[in-house]
């Protein structure tokens, strides 16, 4: 018995250093790891997170880009610091979840990190050019089925949750495309508008100017829910094709082993600055909808998202090259 007693003496001495350290935290500057180039999505959302909790509490949160390999860089760097909650990094699905799957990254999206809390998500949307005669999801059903394979789909590139949203679509309604990848918005918007592919996926901030403006039409979002941005716009869902959800979702993360209480602050001052007005308006105005919740609801994502897109991986056999 003198054993047990031990053994319960020293974890009750570890959770009172635990609960000491969280009540000191932070004396010094955070590091927020943001693993893409200023001015995207991704680093706008660090910012605004960044800028708002230091707001609300007074830290200094300092967001520091490091992209690479399609967010990987960040996160293995993220991954391999000191679980003390002074490195925590905005962590993405495409680059958490997906570049494991894909053989892009030297890191384990369960084992080698504490969540935080999810921060906030925009959906997947499919566009055509406005001339197009695809104006609903059954139209865009139906030609794929009398083309045979041959309706061309363009996505960001290979391994992106759009191009992967493209090929759960496939799976889910029994169609076959033929994708196209480009690098990036920039490179695939001009040949669908120009007519030289027929349909694109892409999150709905990379679409939204040529959307406003009538270049392009948007047919369905893949989401569980129509978008504040786009409230006219059915989802996938609605069309009768279920689990069809592929959001662009950005969460925070620390490497595991942070303290449990540690977690729970950055947890609660998270929670607190997403329900202000003014975040959520800044957070909309990037396209993404503000989210929150438990560190433990952020987890249980992860964990369904992982063996998700493996069998979206898997059965569209996505290769990526080296």
């Amino acid at each position: 018995m003198r054993i047990v007693y031990k053994v319960l003496a020293g974890l009750a001495l570890s959770a009172l250093a635990s609960g000491a350290q969280a009540q000191n935290y932070p004396d010094k500057a955070i590091r927020m790891i943001v693993p893409f180039p200023p001015g995207g999505g991704t680093d706008v959302v660090a910012r605004v997170i960044a800028q708002k909790l230091g707001e609300a509490t007074g830290w200094t949160i300092v967001a520091d880009n490091k992209p690479g390999s399609g967010g990987s860089v960040g996160l293995s760097l993220a991954g391999k610091a000191p679980a003390d909650g002074y490195t925590i990094v905005l962590a993405q699905n495409a680059n958490l979840v997906i570049n494991p799957i894909l053989g892009k990254a030297n890191y384990d999206p369960i084992k080698d990190f504490a969540p935080i809390g999810l921060t906030a998500s925009a959906p997947q949307v499919l566009v055509v050019a406005k001339d197009s005669p695809l104006k609903t999801v059954e139209d865009l059903l139906a030609a794929a089925k009398a083309k045979g394979g041959k309706m061309t789909f363009a996505s960001p590139g290979v391994g992106t949750s759009s191009h992967l949203a493209g090929e759960l679509l496939q799976q889910l309604a029994s169609v076959k495309f033929r994708h196209v990848p480009y690098k990036g918005a920039s490179q695939a918007l001009p040949d669908l508008m120009g007519g030289r592919v027929d349909i694109y996926i892409s999150s709905v901030p990379s679409v939204m100017t040529q959307v406003k403006e009538g270049a392009l039409r948007p047919i369905a979002l893949f989401a569980t829910k129509r978008d504040a941005d786009l409230p006219d716009v059915p989802t996938f869902d609605e069309a009768g094709i279920k689990n069809s959800d592929a959001v662009t979702w950005w969460g925070l993360a620390a490497p595991a082993g942070t303290p449990a209480a540690i977690v729970a602050r950055l947890n609660t001052e998270l929670n607190r600055v997403l329900k202000q007005p003014d975040t959520q308006g800044k957070l909309r105005a990037a396209g993404a909808e503000a989210l929150g919740g438990t560190a433990e609801e952020f987890g249980a994502l992860i964990k369904s998202d992982v063996p998700k897109w493996t069998q979206v991986i898997k059965t569209a056999d996505v290769k990526v090259a080296d």
